[in-house]
C-alpha cells in the first residue's frame, strides 16, 4: 500500500495510509543504496510485517531540516530575543531557493520592539515584499490562508516562536515552548524529531530548532542564483557571468549604492560567496 511518513523517531517511521497509521521499519536495503526515508516520503509498505519496501520519487527535500516533498517553507524569524538576523534568513531564504522550494516568511515577537526598531524591521519586511516574497508578521489574520493543501515546513532559528505559531493556529495542538536563554540570545529545542501535523487544511512539519546552518552542496554560481533580486539589474553589468564582487561594471554593485538592493543583502551575500563551495 502507499502511504506517507508523517514522523520519524529514531528507526521508527510512521506511516499514514487513508486514515489508518502503521509503525515502520526501513528496509536494509535503503541503507546499502545510501538513501534514508524522509518524514514527508511517499512510500510503499508491506502492512502485514510493517516494512518501507519503496520510496517513491520525491520532488524536492531539505537535510536541514530533513523532509521531502515541501510545498512551501516558513521560515520564521525572530526580531527580539533572538534578535534579527539578516545573516541567518538570507541562508535560509537561499538554500530554500536552491531545492525549488517556495519560502515565506514570517516575522514574530514585533510586539517587543520600540518604535526606532519597529520602523526599520517594517522596512526590511517591505523590501522582502518588493523583491517577490510572501511576507507575514505572526499576527496577521490571512496568514492561516497560506497552509490549505499544502505540505509546509516551518524553519527557523531556535527559540524564534515556530511553536508558539502552531499554537496559535490550532490551539489544540499544545506543543511544547521552551524559553530563551538570556545568556545565549537563543532558545532551548523544544522540538525533538520532525513530524507532519495536520493543520488548516494541510500538513504543518514542526522541525528540531538549529542556530547554524551551512550551504551544503553549493557553489557560489548557485548562491549568487539564488539572491532573485540580482536578476533585474544583471543585464547593467559588463559580463555575462558577473559574481557581483570585484568586477568594475557591475550593475548589482550599483544598485546597492541606489538602495535598490537592500545592503544587508549584498553584505551577506558576499559573505557566503567568499567561502567558496560550501
Amino acid at each position: 500500500m502507499i502511504g506517507k511518513i508523517i514522523k520519524q523517531i529514531s528507526n521508527d517511521y510512521t506511516v499514514k495510509v487513508n486514515d489508518k497509521i502503521y509503525i515502520c521499519k526501513a528496509r536494509g536495503k535503503f541503507r546499502n543504496q545510501g538513501v534514508n526515508p524522509l518524514v514527508g516520503d511517499n512510500v510503499v509498505i508491506d502492512t502485514q510485517n510493517n516494512y518501507i519496501l519503496e520510496i517513491l520519487k520525491r520532488k524536492n527535500e531539505l537535510e536541514r531540516p530533513s523532509v521531502a516533498n515541501i510545498d512551501q517553507v516558513l521560515i520564521v524569524t525572530s526580531v527580539k530575543i533572538p534578535n534579527f538576523s539578516s545573516n541567518l534568513l538570507d541562508k535560509l531564504i537561499t538554500i530554500i531557493e536552491f531545492n525549488n522550494v517556495k519560502p515565506v516568511i514570517c516575522f514574530t515577537k514585533l510586539d517587543l520592539l520600540n518604535n526606532v526598531e519597529l520602523n526599520n524591521i517594517k522596512n526590511i519586511m517591505d523590501y522582502y515584499k518588493k523583491i517577490g516574497y510572501e511576507v507575514y508578521a505572526n499576527t496577521d489574520s490571512n496568514l492561516k490562508d497560506i497552509f490549505k493543501d499544502k505540505v509546509t515546513v516551518f524553519a527557523g532559528q531556535s527559540g524564534s516562536g515556530k511553536s508558539s505559531l502552531l499554537n496559535r493556529l490550532d490551539s489544540s495542538l499544545n506543543l511544547e515552548i521552551g524559553e530563551v536563554s538570556t545568556a545565549l540570545g537563543r532558545g532551548k529545542h523544544t522540538t525533538r524529531h520532525t513530524e507532519l501535523l495536520e493543520v488548516l487544511g494541510g500538513l504543518i512539519a514542526d522541525t528540531p530548532g538549529f542556530s547554524s546552518i551551512d550551504l551544503k552542496n553549493m557553489n557560489i554560481s548557485d548562491i549568487r542564483d539564488s539572491f532573485i533580486e540580482f536578476d533585474k539589474y544583471k543585464d547593467d553589468c559588463e559580463y555575462r557571468d558577473c559574481m557581483h564582487k570585484d568586477e568594475l561594471k557591475c550593475g548589482i554593485k550599483e544598485n546597492v549604492k541606489n538602495s535598490n538592493i537592500l545592503k544587508s543583502r549584498y553584505e551577506n551575500y558576499l559573505k557566503f560567496i567568499e567561502k567558496g563551495d560550501l
